[in-house]
Parts: structure tokens; C-alpha cells; sequence
């Protein structure tokens, strides 16, 4: 069996980049990391700005698991799930096709794991979660609100590389939301 080379992969993964879920609504959502701010828009102009705390790891994207830091790109909602933790969880499909190009390129992953999160994404599942890129990245609440939290809330970013806001903002943001609405994630 011939081997495809990187370039043909990344083509491949191109091809894949183009065949997200959609949501049923005329929302996305912006998260503005260097802001702290996650706008609701629809139609590209801003509908609701909520406040978030982001990964404590710095400002760079997310490259590997553990690193604590929030990812950097397009991403899709995947599912909405409650929390003891946190109140709700809302998971996106980290990692995106674009980061698993980036990680091949840096020898980051292997092909076989380059091509499981392919092929996730081309079937319409959530990625692997568990290779050296990480996973289980969303946006979440706080859980419970204790004087304490709420004030780390408001002054830094505390999470291990997810969005996080307070119970009820998370709550009303799911208002706005359905499994494939996009999350752009910038600096």
C-alpha cells in the first residue's frame, strides 16, 4: 500500500477543513482572548458580551496537553452536557483539523493520529481527546459560587485551557447555541 505523503495529508485535511456540522441557528461566537470577552453575533454583528476567564498557561495557543492555555482557531460546538464541576459544559471539537496540520508539521503527533482526528471530523465525531494535543476543551461555568470565585473570576484567568463564565451567563448562552455552532477563538 503507497503511503501518502504529508503534502497529499495536508490537501486531505483541507478538503475535511470545509466539512464542519452547521448549527440550525444564525449564531457564532467570538472569543476574544486578549479582550477576556466572548460575543454572541448574529449575522456577523454582536448580539451579547459576556466576561470570561481563560487558561492560566499564557497568551500563546494550546499546543499540547497540560500546557493550561486556551487554543487558538475555529471550532464547533459538539455537544452541551451538565457538570458537577461546572455547572454546564459546552465542548467544541478541539483539536481542529488546522491543529492537528500544525502538529504533524511540528512532529507534535504521529500520521495515526494525525488521521483519527481526520477522519472524526470528516464523520462528524468528536475528536480524540486524549492524544499529546490534549482535549476536553469547552466553555463551562464555575460551579459553585463561592465570594472566592467570583472574584478569581473577575481579576484572572484560572481554567486549564477551556472559557469559562458565571452559571447563569453560561446558561443564557446556551440560548444562542446548537451542536456545530462555530466558535472562533482569536487573540
Amino acid at each position: 500500500m503507497k503511503k501518502l505523503s504529508v503534502s497529499a495529508l495536508l490537501m486531505l485535511s483541507l478538503l475535511a477543513w470545509q466539512l464542519p456540522a452547521s448549527a440550525t441557528g444564525d449564531y457564532q461566537l467570538l472569543i476574544k482572548r486578549s479582550e477576556q470577552r466572548l460575543i454572541v453575533q448574529k449575522d456577523g454583528k454582536p448580539v451579547r458580551t459576556f466576561h470570561v476567564a481563560l487558561g492560566s498557561g499564557g497568551r500563546s495557543g494550546k499546543l499540547q496537553a497540560g500546557d493550561r492555555k486556551t487554543p487558538l482557531g475555529e471550532y464547533h460546538i459538539v455537544q452541551v452536557r451538565d457538570s458537577d464541576r461546572f455547572h454546564l459544559f459546552i465542548q467544541l471539537d478541539y483539536p481542529s483539523v488546522r491543529d492537528a496540520i500544525n502538529a504533524l508539521k511540528a512532529d507534535r503527533i504521529s500520521k495515526a493520529e494525525y488521521r483519527k482526528i481526520l477522519d472524526a471530523h470528516i464523520f462528524g465525531q468528536l475528536p480524540p481527546q486524549n492524544t499529546s494535543l490534549g482535549g476536553a476543551i469547552g466553555i463551562h461555568g464555575i460551579g459553585e459560587e463561592t465570594k472566592d470565585k467570583l472574584e478569581i473570576h473577575q481579576l484572572a484567568n484560572w481554567t486549564q485551557g477551556c472559557i469559562a463564565l458565571r452559571n447563569n451567563e453560561v446558561e443564557q448562552l446556551t440560548r444562542y447555541i446548537d451542536k456545530g455552532t462555530t466558535v472562533t477563538i482569536t487573540d
